[in-house]
């Protein structure tokens, strides 16, 4: 298909997809900072913080499998599109509401306009540069902005919240994405499933309810305790109700999800391999970002600032690792990501209070390389073993790896870390503290350096000094323990890599392509629907 092209219109449609990826990237990471602003601006509560930023990732996860399904029945260019208006329609009423409830719920249309955008930006990637080693150059600039969209996130919102209201974070995201959907109407191929298959809408209903049940259970599990009865019983329905879902797909005539695809260790492999990166590259951010401004003391905008090695590595290593795939392989190059990607995050498990920020650089260059190297080569090999007239569903799939991983990163090394931060701070906070400051202290780190301030406030300097001193070493102890439970985990990734993940694709049959319309007559790809 890239023939029908020019270069110029190929590189509009490459910059138009890619842009539609980063505001979503972005949008991920851009709300956090705002977050103790809306506590002074709305008077929001942490349980109402917290679905601020759950409530678009909830809706996200729920619908991407079904919208990437739509996208290939209906027409990716018009999924996008109608993705890329409700977002911005969604982020324009977050910036003009009054409440918090009010921001929960725009923060929900925004995360529909998400799942709509994310799965056909890269399945149109793929239906318009066929060849492999051009496909690879696009996914390599497709996740590189993705990679560089989590890092710009924190330094766009820090700018715009020290100069204007707290709304302006979402009149940006508006704007930005209005002006994308203009790119992409101008320059963006139609692009569909020549078979047009039915709607599967019993996959439709039970892949959303699927992972949105699955993925609350993931974010109320660290509030709920992961051994209670609450977190079990959603969690377990979840499962229950994907395994539903991949029965159902199995005997459907035209199901919305192939489930087949994941007995080829190509597509099951990567996809893990995607998952597990997002879960250390998450749970990450989240720790660090508390490092870099409650014990190095950074600002909001000077910690996003700081992160831009971690984004500068992901772009680089994005780009050459999709090329070294091609060249020797997914196996050797996804599985040296992964350990790249331990190295990093072990070494800052080795992090104190006078750690200087250059030896923190390294340690991210290290880290984005790593991630680069793994999630960009694996997302090409995921879309390398699906046909391209399923592509939407593909890039769906890939999107759902994201987000889980994700989404159990943060809560998983969240609440490893927070374990041993109360138990930590238990055993060495100083005794015959005012009850409501010991209280306050267990709550987090942040929590506790307020307390220290008022204690001092109120004549208890000494007081304060040894509560914020061994808040910081409860802190330290567990961002290092979190950060041993990510590299723990990537390290068993990159065993899982070199053993399962196939080193290159294999050669595509007849009897494939024929079983989803396409095979090639003299020389030309035509289509048997």
């Amino acid at each position: 298909m890239e023939t029908q092209f020019t270069s110029r219109r190929r590189l509009a449609i490459v910059v138009a997809l890619c842009l539609s990826a980063f505001i979503i990237s972005v949008d991920v990471t851009i709300v956090n900072v705002a977050l103790p602003t809306l506590v002074r601006a709305l008077g929001a509560t942490t349980t109402q913080l917290q679905w601020v930023v759950d409530a678009y990732n909830l809706v996200f996860a729920a619908l991407v499998l079904a919208a990437g399904s739509l996208s290939d029945r209906l027409g990716r260019k018009g999924t996008l599109l109608v993705g890329l208006m409700v977002f911005a329609s969604g982020s324009l009423a977050g910036a003009l509401v009054d409440t918090t409830l009010e921001l929960i719920a725009a923060r929900a249309v925004m995360g529909l306009g998400a799942a709509l955008m994310f799965p056909s930006t890269l399945s149109l990637l793929v239906n318009v540069f066929t060849e492999r080693g051009e496909r690879a150059k696009a996914i390599g600039l497709w996740g590189a902005t993705t990679g560089v969209g989590i890092a710009t996130g924190p330094i766009a919102g820090g700018w715009l919240l020290e100069r204007f209201f707290w709304g302006s974070i979402f009149a940006f995201m508006a704007a930005a994405a209005a002006v994308i959907a203009l790119l992409v109407a101008w320059c963006a191929p139609t692009s569909r499933d020549p078979r047009t298959p039915p709607i599967d809408w019993r996959g439709f209903l039970l892949s959303s309810a699927a992972m949105g049940v699955l993925i609350l259970g993931v974010i109320e599990a660290p509030d709920w305790g992961w051994g209670s009865a609450a977190a079990i019983s959603t969690m377990a329905s979840g499962v229950v109700s994907l395994a539903v879902f991949v029965l159902v797909e199995r005997r459907s005539e035209h199901p919305m999800l192939d489930v087949g695809l994941f007995c080829n260790r190509r597509f099951s492999a990567a996809s893990g391999s995607v998952a597990i990166s997002f879960f250390a590259l998450q749970g990450f951010i989240f720790l660090v970002t508390q490092y870099l401004q409650f014990i190095k003391t950074f600002s909001p905008l000077s910690t996003g600032v700081r992160l831009l090695p971690v984004a500068a590595a992901v772009a680089v290593a994005s780009v050459v690792g999709t090329k070294l795939a091609v060249r020797i392989g997914n196996k050797v190059v996804v599985a040296s990501g992964l350990l790249f990607f331990a190295t990093g995050i072990l070494w800052t498990a080795t992090v104190s209070v006078f750690t200087s920020y250059t030896t923190i650089a390294l340690q991210m260059l290290f880290l984005g390389t790593g991630m680069g190297l793994t999630s960009a080569p694996a997302t090409e090999a995921i879309m390398g073993a699906v046909p391209r007239t399923k592509a939407g569903v593909g890039s769906a799939v890939n999107d759902a790896t994201r987000l889980f991983g994700g989404t159990l990163g943060v809560a998983v090394v969240g609440s490893a870390a927070a374990s041993l931060y109360s138990s930590r701070l238990a055993a060495t906070a100083p005794a015959h503290l005012p009850a409501q400051a010991t209280s306050a202290a267990k709550a987090s780190l942040g929590a506790a350096l307020v307390a220290s301030r008022l204690l001092a406030k109120d004549g208890l300097a000494h007081a304060g000094s040894a509560l914020a001193n061994s808040a910081s070493d409860a802190f330290l102890h567990s961002f290092h323990g979190g950060c041993v439970v990510a590299g723990g985990v990537v390290v068993a990734g990159a065993i899982m890599a070199g053993l399962f993940l196939p080193a290159r694709p294999r050669t595509e049959s007849t009897e494939d392509k024929l079983k989803y319309g396409e095979v090639k007559i003299s020389g030309r790809e035509v289509s048997t629907s």
